[in-house]
């Protein structure tokens, strides 16, 4: 193609002609998604982990009773969708069920709105055997087809790693902030670094950290027994310039009461710092 040839009808277009051409403005075209039409959701935070097994959904809920604890309306959006446990920990079931305004989302014993697949399956234990474009379009219809109300908070317990969900939720919701869920492991600084550079590519403001699986306290003389060695938070904290909010133990009694379905009973101290950064975001 000459230098000063037009946009062909292709929309290929040369360096001196832009005229026609989709991106001649240059700014990217937005992919966020239409929310429910009868629902208003103020903040959407994201809680991410680049690795499984560190307490993403723990974290996720207990920022939602939190918020709840303090007055506000706050919803959880489960898109772990090959892996859901929030309804297991809250000891909710489905079918949820819906009209025209949209499809209703289970509410917990605390009053946190909650959306899971394990909610519209007929067997909770079924496996959900789905290509990742499936996946993500189930995603974007919590968003879409589910009818939050009016929440002041909805918390989105994102699958690990940086695939196609957290993609999908990147550019398809309006996430106001994310919290990335580590553990005091030798490779968390690489994954938290995974994790950062993609919400950055994104453009996705990262609130902070969170360590779980800290230390385990001794019920006979309290001391605290770092099971997985020393902490890398801090060291991390520094380097990345991201803050943490918050460094959680290994409780034998969470373990329990979520086991048994009854996490609206925990009450969880240890993330004040995270509470105060979302609540004046």
């Amino acid at each position: 193609m000459a230098e000063n040839a037009n946009c062909s009808s292709a929309g290929t277009c040369s360096r001196e002609s832009c005229e026609g051409c989709p991106s001649k403005s240059g700014a990217p075209q937005s992919l966020i998604q239409e929310m429910n039409p009868f629902s208003s959701v103020k903040k959407v935070i994201g809680v991410v982990s680049g690795k499984g097994g560190v307490g993403k959904s723990f974290v996720t809920a207990s920022l939602a009773a939190a918020m709840r604890g303090k007055g506000y309306e706050t919803g959880i959006m489960d898109a772990d969708i090959t892996g859901p446990s929030i309804p297991k920990m809250y000891g909710v079931h489905g079918p949820a069920e819906g009209n025209d305004m949209g499809l209703f989302p289970v509410v917990t014993a605390d009053g946190t709105k909650v959306m899971s697949l394990n909610l519209l399956m007929e067997d909770e234990e079924a496996p959900v055997i789905w290509r990742g474009p499936v996946i993500a379009s189930t995603v974007t219809q919590f968003w879409h087809d589910v009818y939050w109300g009016d929440l002041d908070y909805l918390f989105v317990d994102m699958p690990p790693g940086t695939g196609d969900v957290p993609l999908t939720v990147f550019q398809s919701l309006p996430v106001d902030g994310i919290v990335i869920v580590t553990s005091p492991q030798e490779l968390v600084q690489l994954i938290v670094k995974k994790a950062i550079n993609m919400a950055s590519m994104m453009k996705i403001p990262v609130l902070g950290l969170v360590e779980n699986y800290s230390y385990l306290k001794c019920p006979d003389c309290g001391k605290e027994i770092k099971l997985f060695g020393d902490s890398k938070i801090e060291e991390v904290s520094k380097e990345i310039d991201v803050p943490v909010l918050g460094r959680m133990p290994l409780d034998p009694e969470f373990a329990r009461l979520v086991d048994e379905g009854k996490f609206s009973e925990i009450e969880n101290p240890y993330l004040k710092d995270a509470i105060d950064k979302i609540e004046n975001l």
